[in-house]
């Protein structure tokens, strides 16, 4: 058995204090979102990892800060159990187009989203808004897995 995956992801606020966001399942599967990032490949950086799958899923670039969300989920039926740490990121180039393609296919779309937008959409982690714009580190202890 091997241990939990580990992921990245990172929380961008826009001039307009909004947050960007991205579907959770490819093709709309699912009405899920989530901050944009994925798996850690490995002898690469945290940052590293989380600069390549922002620019992957939406076509920007970002400067990584300080961590301020670690999340876990599990499939309390099976054996999934992933780790989440959220960066708080800065945008450095780029902005959204409806042409970005995700060259992995796991992220169709991708949007901007107030804190009162967030309230109205389902969302993963529960803390996602609460460390978007909280000015403290959050422990997001094990939740189990949404479809």
């Amino acid at each position: 058995m091997t241990g939990p995956r580990l992921a990245v992801r990172a929380l961008i606020l826009d001039e307009q204090d909004r947050l960007l966001i991205v579907n959770a399942w490819p093709g709309g599967v699912s009405d899920l979102w989530t901050a944009p990032g994925g798996g850690v490949e490995r002898h690469s950086a945290l940052p590293d990892n989380l600069i390549r799958e922002v620019h992957e899923e939406t076509g920007l670039t970002v400067s990584v800060g300080a961590p301020v969300l670690v999340n876990e989920f599990h499939d309390p039926q099976g054996s999934f159990h992933q780790v989440d740490i959220y960066f708080r990121c800065t945008l450095v180039d780029g902005t959204l187009s409806d042409d970005w393609r995700d060259p992995e296919g796991v992220v169709t779309e991708r949007r901007w989203v107030t804190r009162k937008e967030l309230a109205a959409l389902r969302v993963k982690p529960d803390s996602l808004a609460e460390a978007a714009w909280g000015d403290r580190m959050i422990y997001d202890p094990l939740e189990p897995i949404i479809r």
